[in-house]
């Protein structure tokens, strides 16, 4: 970032001072972040940036990765890129200005971007140009299926690279070559090695002699506590065996809670990658998210009475397990 003066026919775009926790699995605090952040909604299409898309990893393909490196008894391997976004090189001319508490030689002055910022549009994608272009001149290949998955395959040897934004999950059978990727990146990229992988995405990993274990107890427990809902009494089910729910059941909600009611099904649904016994309950109260009434809301809160009483239900891999896949259909 360097200051140029504002040229008139570019718009300068604000910035701010973003301050976060972040904190372990278990909750405690790891560390406190200080970050400047663009404005990236004042940006113009077409002007300040162009494409914008970005992926990142399916949890479909983590959830097969970690099957498949458990029963292989692969090593399961976490890094964290440093400031991933500022990696990230631009093509586009953007000026900046000048984030609180820094002076500039005149008012008339901007921050020209040289470098990604986190809040800009095409960060993100700029970030993974960098990332796979790395891992492509390496002999990587991206798996088709999954642009965030990364194989190389060299002399029978196997690796893998999972990237979602700035946390990649590393695996394979051989620990020398992911010892020597992980370098690697370092060197370019200035990581911070994690070691093995025990929580990723609110997924919280657990891995004995039998099998992993994959969890979001956590998860729940801040979900039951922002709703109010952790002294509450512990339900059986999740839903009655007689509830059928319809779109003209109950009265309408207003707007906070039409909004509220939406945020937490969100959740819930992010909730059912490792608790598929809430999985058809959550996916027939999102049929009337569009609208939902107090009866869906009752049903919502049977949902968190149930899932205070059970904290614990998780996804087992067994080391033992095959590899074959099986299919399941329904007549009806």
């Amino acid at each position: 970032m360097a200051t140029y003066p504002s040229p008139s026919r570019k718009k300068t775009i604000g910035c701010k001072w973003v301050y976060k926790i972040k904190y372990h699995s278990d909750g405690t605090v790891e560390r406190h972040k200080a970050r400047v952040v663009t404005k990236g909604f004042t940006q113009l299409e077409g002007l300040d940036f162009l494409d914008t898309f970005t992926p990142v990893a399916k949890l479909t393909t983590l959830r097969l990765l970690l099957a498949v490196a458990t029963t292989k008894n692969w090593i399961l391997k976490q890094l964290d890129v440093n400031n991933a976004f500022l990696h990230g090189d631009l093509h586009e001319e953007v000026y900046m200005t000048p984030p609180p508490g820094l002076s500039l030689p005149s008012p008339h002055h901007a921050c020209k971007l040289q470098r990604s910022l986190y809040g800009l549009h095409q960060a993100g994608r700029q970030w993974y140009a960098k990332l796979s272009t790395f891992l492509l001149s390496n002999n990587y290949s991206i798996f088709v299926v999954d642009h965030s998955l990364f194989l190389k395959y060299n002399n029978d040897k196997l690796t893998i690279i999972l990237v979602y934004v700035d946390d990649l999950v590393l695996t394979g059978d051989n620990t020398e070559k992911i010892n020597r990727i992980t370098a690697s990146l370092h060197h370019h990229f200035k990581i911070k090695n994690l070691g093995h992988l025990t929580y990723f995405l609110g997924l919280e990993i657990a891995r004995n002699n039998s099998g992993l274990h994959l969890i979001q107890r956590k998860y729940t427990l801040d979900l039951l506590h922002e709703t109010d809902m952790l002294d509450s009494a512990p339900i059986a089910t999740p839903m009655t065996h007689t509830s059928r729910l319809s779109p003209d059941q109950g009265s309408p909600l207003d707007g906070d809670a039409t909004s509220q009611y939406k945020s937490l099904l969100g959740r819930l649904i992010y909730l059912t990658n490792t608790r598929p016994d809430i999985a058809f309950v959550v996916h027939n109260l999102s049929q009337f998210i569009s609208a939902p009434t107090t009866h869906h809301q009752q049903a919502v809160s049977r949902l968190l009475h149930y899932l205070k009483g059970i904290l614990g239900e998780r996804l087992y891999f067994s080391h033992t397990s095959s590899l074959h896949l099986c299919g399941f259909s329904d007549f009806d």
